[in-house]
């Protein structure tokens, strides 16, 4: 990867290199505030670093939520104005990866089940679903009882 073309949301290029490297030798809660700061403006930019760091910490979220969270949010923000489509293009293989990891944890019914279920939208490429999905409890809706069924 050439970080020289990768910039953050503050335009460095040194930075998120430092800081993946630090996350990956050790859960360093001040290193994952500064990467998610870096690679996702406002919970909606993204910018080449973003990209670039994407397939390392596919790596890191089998075993790190934080990396699961931020690789989401990333997937999530792809369909914004960022320029990167190409960027976005080479981390196919990163994506796929991610979708298969996503579909365990789902199975495995976490605590973060809704927000790993957008993250799983994103990367099947359903961006306006994972964007516009909040949560279940400003809405009405009708489900059938599994017991009903039953019967």
């Amino acid at each position: 990867m050439n970080w020289a073309r990768m910039y953050d949301c503050h335009g460095d290029i040194d930075r998120v290199p430092e800081l993946l490297a630090r996350v990956e030798r050790e859960d360093d809660a001040e290193a994952w505030d500064e990467l998610g700061y870096r690679l996702v403006l406002e919970c909606d930019l993204v910018f080449p670093a973003s990209f670039a760091a994407l397939p390392r910490l596919v790596r890191l979220a089998s075993r790190s939520a934080r990396a699961r969270g931020l690789a989401g949010t990333i997937v999530r923000c792809a369909a914004g104005g960022h320029g990167c489509d190409d960027l976005l293009a080479g981390c196919a293989d990163a994506i796929a990866e991610f979708r298969e990891l996503l579909d365990r944890h789902l199975r495995s019914r976490p605590d973060d089940y809704f927000a790993t279920f957008l993250y799983l939208l994103a990367v099947e490429e359903q961006y306006h679903w994972s964007a516009v999905l909040r949560d279940f409890s400003d809405d009405f809706y009708q489900v059938t009882c599994p017991t009903a069924l039953q019967r």
